[in-house]
């Protein structure tokens, strides 16, 4: 259905908003069905698993090697892993829901489902880590790649796109746009 079909109360400046809206969350149903939701959940989910298992079990040995300042550094950054794992697991899980029509995407959108804990996912490695165990250090920099490609997924998908100007010619060019679409080098 066009939002232009949804004109309410408001007119046009509704019409624009409502199919900004529904391109918006059809973009998000085709990627929750598409292959590349297919690998990336596949991927996102190994990796939750190999994590685990590493840190349960080689990693826990490993940890209990190391000096007390690398050890730190260990414990800090192993919950970052485990932080960013688990904000991508939940995403992608939020992803499936939509993808079996047990989740709309508009509320897939809202923010309790957005991808978060950005601080801590995407902050500065701890000292020391130079010391740590290679098998740590290659899982927080795979998670890392993940996180980013998966916020970069949550932005494209969810992210409010920025405000036009509401008045002139923005404005004219705008609705025009919505109604008829842009062929390429005409605007």
């Amino acid at each position: 259905m066009s939002g232009l079909q949804n004109v309410g109360h408001n007119g046009e400046g509704m019409a624009i908003r409502s199919t900004a809206v529904e391109t918006r969350f059809s973009n998000a149903l085709a990627f929750s069905g598409s292959e590349l939701f297919r690998r990336t959940f596949e991927e996102g989910m190994a990796m939750v698993e190999e994590t685990a298992t590493y840190l349960d079990g080689r990693g826990r040995q490993e940890s209990k090697l190391l000096p007390s300042k690398a050890a730190l550094a260990y414990a800090g950054e192993s919950m970052r892993l485990t932080t960013r794992l688990m904000q991508v697991a939940s995403w992608l899980l939020v992803q499936r829901a939509v993808s079996e029509q047990e989740m709309t995407a508009d509320e897939a959108a809202k923010e309790k489902y957005r991808l978060g804990a950005r601080e801590i996912c995407r902050g500065k490695r701890m000292e020391a880590t130079d010391t740590l165990p290679a098998k740590l250090v290659e899982l927080l920099e795979r998670s890392a790649h993940l996180y980013e490609r998966v916020d970069r997924l949550d932005q494209a998908l969810y992210a409010v796109p920025d405000a036009q100007p509401t008045g002139g010619m923005h404005a004219q060019l705008s609705r025009l746009q919505q109604a008829f679409g842009t062929v390429e080098g005409q605007l």
